[in-house]
C-alpha cells in the first residue's frame, strides 16, 4: 500500500492592505501614531498645494498683482526666466545658449543609448557635442559674433563646467588609479600622496585657489582664462575622488583574472584595457554615477569666485526691486532644475546596475 506524503503549501504572500496594517498599525499605540503622523503630512501637503498651484498666480504681470495674494508668485518666472536661463549672454544672440544646452542633452542621451557603448563612438559624440556647444557659445566663426567666456552664465554655464569637469577628471581619475597601483613605490606613494592631499581639502579652496591664488605663481602667458583654471581645479577634485573609486574597482576583480590574461601573453596596456579596467568599472558603477550626481551639483560653488552661473542668474532674478520679494519662487523653480538633472542621473545609473547586475554574482 502506497503512502501518499503530505502536501504543504507554500504560504501566500500578504496582500497591500495586510502589510500596509502589520507595518504601521501592528498595535494601537503604532496605529495612533501612524495617523498622527498621515494627518500631518497631509496637512502640509495641502498647504504646499494650496500655495503652489490653488492660490498661486501664474500670470506674466507686474509685481502687485503677485504682492496681492496669498500663494506662490510664479510671475517673476515668466518675467525673469531669461535671465536664470541666460545670465549675462548678449539678449539677441541667447538662442545660440539656448541651442548649446540642447547639444549637451543630446549629447548625453547618445552616451546613455547601449548602440553608441563603443570607445570610438562616445569619443566622437563628446568630441562633437564639446565642440559644438564651444562654438555656439563662443562664437567668432560661421558667422557667429564673438561672445567672451565673462558674458556666459546660465544654465549653459553650469552645463559647460560640469560636462568639462567629468571630461577631463574621468581619465585623469583612471590615470591616477593606475599609478596608485603602479610596482614602484616611488609612483604609487607621490600618486597617492596628490590624492590624498586633493582629497583632504574642501572643493571651495582649490576653486579659490585656481581662480585667484594661481595667476600669481605662473607667468602671464600660461594663466589662461579664469573659467578654464576653475575648471581644472574642479576636474582635479572629481579625478581625486573618482581615482579611489576606480582603485577599489580594480581591487574588486580577482586576482586570477590578471594573472590568466599573463598566461595568455597579453602586455600592461592590453590587460588594463581588455581584462581589468571594464570589469572594475562595473564594480565602481554604483559610486561612480554618485560622484556624476555630486560634481553637478557642486557647480553651484563657482558663485563663490565670480561666476554668473544658473544660481547666481536666480540671485540676480530677484535682485530688482520689484521682484524682491519673490526669493522663494526662484528658488524652488532652480532646486527644480536640479532634481530634473540629478534625478535623470540617478534613474540611469539604476538601469545601468540592472542590465549590468551589479552585486551579483
Amino acid at each position: 500500500m502506497t503512502v501518499l506524503a503530505p502536501i504543504v503549501l507554500a504560504p501566500t504572500a500578504p496582500g497591500m492592505f495586510e502589510g500596509l496594517q502589520r507595518r504601521f498599525f501592528a498595535t494601537p499605540v503604532q496605529g495612533l501614531i501612524s495617523l498622527v503622523c498621515l494627518a500631518v503630512l497631509a496637512l502640509v501637503g495641502w498647504k504646499l498645494l494650496d500655495w503652489a498651484v490653488f492660490s498661486a498666480v501664474f500670470s506674466a504681470g507686474g509685481a502687485e498683482a503677485c504682492q496681492a495674494a496669498s500663494g506662490a508668485c510664479w510671475s517673476v518666472i515668466a518675467a525673469r526666466w531669461r535671465i536664470i536661463f541666460f545670465g549675462l549672454y548678449p539678449y539677441e544672440e541667447q538662442w545660440r545658449s539656448g541651442l548649446a544646452c540642447v547639444a549637451v542633452v543630446a549629447m548625453t542621451v547618445l552616451s546613455c543609448i547601449p548602440a553608441f557603448w563603443t570607445g570610438r563612438r562616445i569619443a566622437m559624440i563628446w568630441g562633437a557635442g564639446t565642440a559644438l556647444f564651444y562654438v555656439l557659445m563662443k562664437g567668432g566663426v560661421l558667422g557667429l559674433s564673438y561672445v567672451g567666456e565673462e558674458m556666459w552664465g546660465g544654465l549653459a554655464l553650469t552645463l559647460f563646467i560640469f560636462v568639462m569637469t567629468c571630461l577631463i577628471g574621468f581619465p585623469l581619475a583612471i590615470c591616477l588609479a593606475l599609478l596608485r597601483r603602479s610596482q614602484l613605490p616611488w609612483i604609487s606613494r607621490t600618486t597617492g600622496l596628490i590624492i590624498d592631499s586633493v582629497r583632504s581639502l574642501p572643493l571651495i579652496s582649490i576653486l579659490f585657489t585656481f581662480a585667484i591664488v594661481v595667476p600669481f605663481m605662473l607667468p602671464q602667458w600660461l594663466q589662461g582664462d579664469k573659467l578654464y583654471r576653475v575648471i581644472v581645479g574642479s576636474a582635479l577634485f572629481f579625478a581625486a575622488y573618482q581615482a579611489e573609486i576606480v582603485r577599489g574597482g580594480m581591487q574588486g576583480v580577482p586576482k586570477g583574472q590578471e594573472e590568466a590574461a599573463m598566461a595568455l601573453g597579453l602586455n600592461y596596456w592590453q590587460r588594463i584595457g581588455r581584462i581589468l579596467l571594464p570589469q572594475a568599472m562595473r564594480n565602481a558603477l554604483p559610486a561612480t554615477i554618485n560622484q556624476f550626481v555630486i560634481a553637478f551639483k557642486e557647480t553651484s560653488l563657482v558663485i563663490i569666485v565670480g561666476f554668473f552661473e544658473i544660481l547666481a542668474s536666480g540671485n540676480a532674478a530677484f535682485g530688482t526691486g520689484e521682484w524682491r520679494f519673490a526669493y522663494v519662487e526662484v528658488y524652488v523653480f532652480i532646486a527644480l532644475i536640479y532634481f530634473t538633472f540629478v534625478f535623470s542621473l540617478s534613474r540611469y545609473g539604476a538601469f545601468l546596475e540592472r542590465r549590468m547586475s551589479v552585486g551579483e554574482r
